[in-house]
């Protein structure tokens, strides 16, 4: 099957919902060329979880010119890019939560959507959105397993909020084509036949967009 005309796939989901480990094992049996969420260089990203409300701003609009950077480069490719989340979920997701939170000012979230309203009229949404909706316990158990330092501080609640704010989001998602997989019972890193289900499903969703 060719997938010459498909330029951008991207996959959303929660924190510890499987994000980098789909786009590994997607990009491999496809051939595609991975963009991974760039955290192990990124600036602030400590320093925001040891003081949210000093460096929430700062963290959103690093994430926010990644991510526009990243789309950018897919269109003017020549190669099938998986992208590792969305320019969409910081602005739709972690940033107005950031808000409601107190961790953002009123202020600082006004400029920071306006820039992102300016940025998403000027690209392309994906080809095909893969979200994995994954429930919090699920969430809590993979985030425990990669054992990261700064995730450890996480609280149920968050999770709980950010994934009500995903679930708002997806039920609202028109920009583009939309496959959602639910993760709960799924273990597509171990089990190879979890991960078979998961590429019949794409391949369905691929053949579509010719």
């Amino acid at each position: 099957m060719s997938t010459n005309k498909i330029k951008h796939i991207a996959i959303a989901g929660n924190i510890g919902a499987g994000k980098t480990t789909l786009s590994e094992l997607l990009s491999k049996h496809y051939g595609w060329e991975v963009h991974f969420e760039d955290t192990s260089t990124n600036p602030y990203l400590s320093d925001f979880y040891n003081d949210m409300h000093r460096w929430s701003f700062n963290l959103q609009i690093y994430f926010l010119n990644s991510r526009y950077r990243q789309i950018l480069d897919i269109r003017k490719g020549d190669l099938t890019v998986i992208q590792d989340r969305t320019i969409y979920e910081d602005a739709e997701i972690f940033a107005p939560n950031l808000h409601e939170m107190g961790l953002m000012s009123k202020r600082d979230f006004e400029n920071y959507r306006d820039l992102f309203k300016l940025m998403v009229s000027q690209v392309e949404a994906p080809d095909l959105l893969i979200y994995l909706k994954s429930s919090v316990p699920t969430l809590v158990s993979h985030i425990q397993t990669r054992g990261r330092d700064y995730e450890g501080s996480m609280s149920l609640d968050y999770l709980k909020k950010l994934n009500e704010r995903y679930e708002s989001w997806i039920s609202n998602y028109t920009a583009g084509k939309l496959l959602v997989v639910e993760t709960d019972n799924l273990d597509f890193k171990n089990k190879k036949e979890d991960f078979g289900s998961i590429v019949e499903l794409v391949d369905r969703e691929l053949h579509g967009l010719f």
